[in-house]
């Protein structure tokens, strides 16, 4: 099978036009102004490392000098029956990755085999010529398409002679690098010390505090201890400090839960964004709410839920939250770790799906989000889907899709279009009060007929010399409230 050559700048790295006289930071920073100023993208860009800028000094013999450069690798991947066309969408998927973790991509190779080969990943033949490519182009770092047993990393290490990375560690690095709030840097921390765990490794006598009683098998005198190896004290500090994050990561689940409890004894309606990864839910949602949230054309940009507040056409308050990316694939540690936030998704009264239709394979995307949302029980939750970047899809793929998808409705939350239709589908789907009331609520009270516009359904408003008689679909708690108000 002939090498595959990666394009190093990615298809979702060439950044639309912007829209003109919107644009905040500057005629070509490709955002607009409900995206707000993006102060966290500069602080998020300004520690990355860029090729070819370096500290060599004027005089080289004074001071050895060194060159800042990014981390260049090589990509590999299987080739199995799903087929070519899957594969190259993977590899093209791992490339995107492996730049937005600070990385330059110089070539990639395919493997064609039935299943992963249980010593190298590759093959024996195959892993040699990944060795010979390595040498050629002075890579770093070989990067797999696939989750790598602790044996077949060394293994592949042994051949190739330089760093071996597969998709879950370089999923986690993209992470840790995002990690803003306290919840998410936690919730990193305890994946990436469940994937560091069954991964220790250590070399001969360095690794070794066992020691016996006699000089001729150990140290003897001031050698005894508790017998432990280096690499067990590693493991038992690991599982020490797992444990502490969980507790950590418990404690604010709580506040996460009191949060939402408030919410819904508001009554206040909540619609999660979900969505594959750089399919433009935040965006989407500075698009509805004004949230200003950081914008960025790359994997996994988003870590932190956003919850902001907004009004629907037929005059209903909600609540949109902006939620972390899904991918192919995605580590089970993270799902695990993540579990709090994305019960954001599984505790909505409904789900806004969005879907990149510019993507090569937004059904796969579709795919691929559902099975992780099954996992955290938010498939029962009502969905809309909006398929988003619909200004630079392809016609053909837009309608596909919007005959496949029943509850579909085609978005740019670059140019606005089809947002108005989005609400409009949204404010149809969204499960409706279910009790209808009609009261007199006394002038004194006025509190709870505001509360009725803002979470309720109007049917009709009549102003009576007794009070206000309203007629309107609300919830059980304000129907109570407003029956009693009548009474008194």
């Amino acid at each position: 099978m002939p090498r595959t050559h990666t394009d190093p700048t990615p298809r979702d790295a060439r950044r639309p036009e912007p829209l003109d006289g919107l644009e905040p930071g500057g005629p070509d920073d490709g955002y607009d102004a409900y995206d707000g100023d993006q102060l966290d993208l500069a602080d998020r860009q300004a520690l990355r490392r860029v090729a070819g800028l370096s500290t060599e000094l004027t005089d080289v013999t004074e001071v050895e000098y060194r060159q800042l450069r990014l981390e260049r690798v090589v990509l590999a991947g299987l080739w199995t029956s799903a087929g070519v066309e899957d594969a190259e969408v993977g590899l093209a998927e791992l490339a995107a990755l492996a730049e937005t973790a600070g990385s330059q991509v110089l070539d990639a190779l395919l493997q064609r085999r039935d299943k992963p080969d249980p010593s190298t990943f590759l093959g024996s033949g195959k892993a040699a010529e990944l060795r010979d490519i390595v040498a050629t182009t002075g890579a770093d770092t070989v990067v797999v398409d696939g989750e790598l047993s602790p044996s077949q990393r060394r293994s592949l290490e042994d051949v190739v002679k330089v760093k071996v990375v597969d998709r879950t560690a370089l999923i986690l690095d993209i992470f840790a690098q995002h990690a803003k709030s306290r919840e998410g840097k936690a919730q990193v921390e305890l994946a990436q010390l469940e994937y560091l765990l069954p991964r220790l490794r250590g070399w001969g006598e360095s690794m070794s505090r066992q020691a016996g009683g006699r000089v001729a098998g150990g140290a003897g005198i001031g050698s005894r201890g508790p017998g432990e190896t280096k690499i067990e004290l590693d493991r038992r500090r690991i599982r020490t400090r797992m444990a502490k994050l969980r507790r950590e990561i418990a404690d604010m689940r709580t506040a996460r839960e009191t949060k939402r409890g408030s919410r819904r004894r508001n009554a206040v309606p909540s619609i999660a964004i979900a969505g594959y990864t750089n399919a433009g839910k935040s965006s989407l949602l500075n698009r509805l709410t004004g949230a200003g949230v950081l914008v960025e054309d790359a994997l996994f940009a988003t870590l932190d839920p956003t919850v902001r507040r907004a009004e629907l056409p037929d005059g209903r308050a909600v609540t949109l939250a902006d939620t972390v990316g899904f991918v192919r694939h995605l580590p089970h540690q993270l799902v695990e770790a993540f579990r709090s936030t994305l019960e954001e998704v599984a505790e909505a009264d409904l789900v806004v799906h969005v879907v990149d239709a510019s993507h090569p394979d937004p059904e796969g995307q579709l795919s691929a989000v559902r099975a992780v949302m099954a996992d955290v029980d938010a498939h029962r939750v009502p969905e809309v889907v909006a398929l988003n970047k619909c200004d630079v899809a392809d016609p053909e793929v837009v309608d596909r899709l919007l005959r496949r998808e029943r509850a579909a409705v085609a978005v740019s939350a670059r140019t606005g279009s089809g947002i108005d239709a989005l609400l409009q589908r949204i404010a149809s789907d969204l499960p409706h009060p279910d009790v209808e009331v009609d009261v007199v609520v006394p002038f004194t009270r006025g509190d709870l007929v505001s509360r009725v516009h803002d979470d309720g359904e109007v049917l009709a408003v009549d102003h009576e010399p007794a009070g206000t008689r309203v007629r309107a679909r609300v919830d059980e708690a304000l129907a109570a409230a407003l029956h009693e108000a009548e009474d008194r």
